[in-house]
């Protein structure tokens, strides 16, 4: 099973043909709201992948948090531990271009609530197999249920966005590192994302830097780096791409697929993703992910 300890927003997402500058107001094109935050998107894509997923984190009691714990539950994920918390959920905004790039402001709400695991959260953690981690909660409770994880020997997987510096007991505590370029370059300060994966390798066990359109680099242990490309496909929106990569690479990694095939299968998770508009809208099932991964791989 995988946990994913972690933030739920409601994203309020404008289309527009080009992103508004600072001070600069612009007609859009549409205007949708879809469940989503770091952590929800993550069970989603994970649960859509073939995972059995629960999903830890708290909402607002508004109609976001109901609408939201019920997109977790339809969408296969056990949200029987989600937190319900007086106030507003947690919200996303975000401006899609016509490029299908993305900005996003985040304002956490229910999300700011979550200092620390609770007892019985802890309890689901430590019988998973994988937990899933972002840093859209307090890093304090993100730092915590790491901690636990490991002391449980459940695999550890960190997502560093929305960036900020990392503190040693947290990373200590994590096996898989997934970042893309800007996090790895912000943390590091290397702009260089090879240089930035040699550091990083320093400290965590596995680090995969996600490249966009140009797929990831990826190194365990001793290994060599490897690239894995991604396949050519139209963009429509890129928003949660790395969520489903991140979701899918758990999905794989459970069923005990090889570190290699495991990231060619999230690779292809994402390329799928970008070509539909929306967060967790966007997300593809198993069957959609094995058959584009045959696909690329008969073309091969």
């Amino acid at each position: 099973m995988i946990s994913v300890f972690g933030s739920a927003n409601m994203d309020l997402v404008a289309y527009v043909d080009v992103a508004p500058a600072l001070g600069e107001t612009v007609t859009g094109r549409a205007f949708g709201t879809v469940p989503g935050g770091k952590g929800a998107n993550q069970a989603i894509a994970a649960a859509r992948a073939g995972a059995r997923v629960a999903f830890l984190g708290a909402v607002g009691d508004d109609d976001f948090g109901a609408e939201m714990r019920r997109t977790l539950t339809e969408a296969g994920v056990d949200a029987t531990r989600l937190r319900t918390v007086p106030g507003p959920s947690g919200i996303a905004q975000i401006v899609v271009d016509g490029d299908g790039g993305n900005s996003i402001v985040v304002v956490p709400g229910a999300n700011g609530t979550v200092t620390a695991p609770s007892e019985a959260e802890i309890e689901v953690i430590s019988r998973s197999d994988m937990l899933l981690l972002q840093l859209e909660l307090p890093i304090e409770a993100v730092t915590a249920a790491a901690r636990a994880a490991r002391a449980a020997g459940t695999v550890v997987v960190l997502t560093p966005a929305p960036v900020q510096p990392l503190p040693a007991e947290l990373l200590e505590a994590v096996d898989i590192l997934v970042a893309n370029e800007h996090e790895a370059a912000a943390i590091t300060g290397q702009g260089d994302h090879e240089r930035a994966l040699e550091e990083l390798r320093g400290t965590v066990g596995w680090v995969i830097i996600t490249l966009g359109s140009r797929g990831a680099l990826t190194a365990s242990g001793d290994g060599p780096a490897v690239r894995v490309e991604a396949p050519r496909v139209p963009v429509v929106d890129t928003t949660a791409a790395g969520d489903t990569f991140v979701g899918a690479l758990a999905a794989a990694r459970v069923e005990r697929q090889p570190a290699d095939r495991a990231v060619r299968f999230a690779t292809a998770a994402a390329a799928l993703s970008v070509q539909r508009a929306g967060a967790s809208t966007s997300m593809p099932t198993r069957a959609e992910i094995d058959r584009s991964l045959a696909e690329a791989e008969a073309e091969a």
